[in-house]
């Protein structure tokens, strides 16, 4: 795709938005939740194109940004985790006639 097709791809898209932000159609909270994952694809972009700065630096922004996000989620996971170990470990501990 030359320069001036991808321009003007870029303008209809852009248009596109705009037309639909004013009926009342809001792509922001879309956008900013599937921000991170594209991020890391244009990482994974560069890496692949011997751009291995600037693609390792927009995938490690990309995976802080998805962290952040599901920070909730790991911690939800690192806690049930946590429990399990502790009752395997009460349970063991508990089998044994000292």
């Amino acid at each position: 795709m030359n320069g001036k097709k991808a321009l003007g791809v870029l303008l209809v898209v852009v248009g596109a938005i705009v037309v639909l932000n004013f009926i009342g159609v809001h792509f922001g909270s879309i956008f900013w939740f599937f921000f991170p994952f594209i991020l890391i694809g244009l990482g994974v972009v560069g890496w692949k194109n011997d751009k291995k700065w600037i693609g390792g630096i927009l995938a490690a922004i990309g995976v802080l940004m998805l962290v952040s996000k599901f920070s909730s989620i790991i911690f939800l996971a690192i806690a049930i985790a946590l429990i399990v170990l502790g009752v395997s470990k009460i349970r063991n501990g508990s089998n044994r006639g000292y």
